[in-house]
């Protein structure tokens, strides 16, 4: 990842959105050491990736971004603001020679409840990186092992304090999930709860293909609502998509399984477990023509 333009943002309402948006240089510090993003977690955050010059699927990310905000209790983002910060952001790294060749830009929005001992406003900053084309892993794949999420499905029900389901700054525990992943050999995970039903990877949303439907698991058991899903789902009409339940089994009668994700796209499963998967190229290669043509 390479950092390509910083913009911090006044989040105290008392500016347009024209005025409340400030460059800043991506190497120096934006946040005071007593921010409670830095220190607790206590934030949330969206990732857009960049295609002829505009943030992809935009507004589908606001919403979500809205959405973990009002999970977290959360001033209101403010829409025009946030909306008018990513789109200078992706305009700024469209120019001509800011990308690297093999390169592909991405827009991370993020706003913290703010200073632990000042909590006046939230923090809220825009950052661009570059990251790799995402069209290689696509091709050949990637290894997924599954671990215990360590609760149970009705979680978002029974204890709404843990935050499932929302996109927040707390990433440690997904962190430690890929580092698992690697000692054991693989790229990525899957979650499930501990009484069997299958959620998420750690930054993407799965969907498995079983007897010839598309299905990727509900958000009513702690699963951010993907994105990208939504777009593949509704790009690919000739094939039965559903929203549902998908207990541990049912990935291994799954004869393809796909990661989604705003910077990757849909990159299918080529092992679980230790276990080779066929890999569909044909179905990767149509949801991944629908993904990147999208707009706001």
């Amino acid at each position: 990842m390479r950092a390509l333009l910083l913009l911090r943002l006044d989040l105290s309402g008392a500016s347009g959105a024209e005025t409340s948006i400030h460059p800043a240089d991506p190497r120096e510090p934006i946040v005071r050491a007593t921010d409670l993003g830095v220190n607790r977690g206590d934030g949330i955050f969206e990732t857009a990736v960049v295609r002829r010059g505009r943030p992809q699927a935009l507004e589908a990310h606001l919403t979500r971004f809205e959405r973990s905000g009002a999970l977290m209790e959360l001033p209101v983002p403010r829409r025009d603001l946030w909306r008018a910060a990513v789109l200078q952001a992706a305009a700024a790294v469209s120019a001509p020679g800011v990308l690297h060749a093999g390169e592909l830009a991405s827009i991370k929005f993020v706003m913290t409840r703010g200073d632990e001992y000042d909590p006046a406003e939230p923090t809220g900053w825009v950052l661009a990186f570059a990251g790799s084309d995402p069209a290689a892993v696509r091709e050949s794949g990637i290894r997924v092992v599954v671990l215990d999420r360590g609760y149970r499905h009705d979680v978002m029900q029974t204890s709404p304090w843990l935050l499932q389901g929302a996109k927040s700054l707390a990433y440690a525990v997904n962190q430690a999930a890929l580092r698992e992943a690697a000692r054991r050999g693989a790229d990525d995970v899957v979650f499930v709860t501990g009484d069997g039903f299958v959620l998420e990877g750690p930054r993407s949303t799965l969907i498995a293909r079983i007897d010839g439907e598309l299905v990727t698991p509900p958000a009513e058991i702690g699963v951010l609502p993907g994105t990208t899903q939504a777009n593949a789902f509704a790009g690919i009409a000739a094939i039965p998509t559903r929203i549902g339940v998908l207990m541990r089994d049912d990935l291994e009668r799954a004869d393809a399984l796909w990661l989604c994700s705003s910077t990757r796209g849909a990159v299918p499963v080529r092992q679980l477990d230790g276990a080779d998967l066929r890999i569909d190229h044909d179905l990767t290669a149509r949801m991944n023509v629908v993904l990147d043509a999208r707009e706001d």
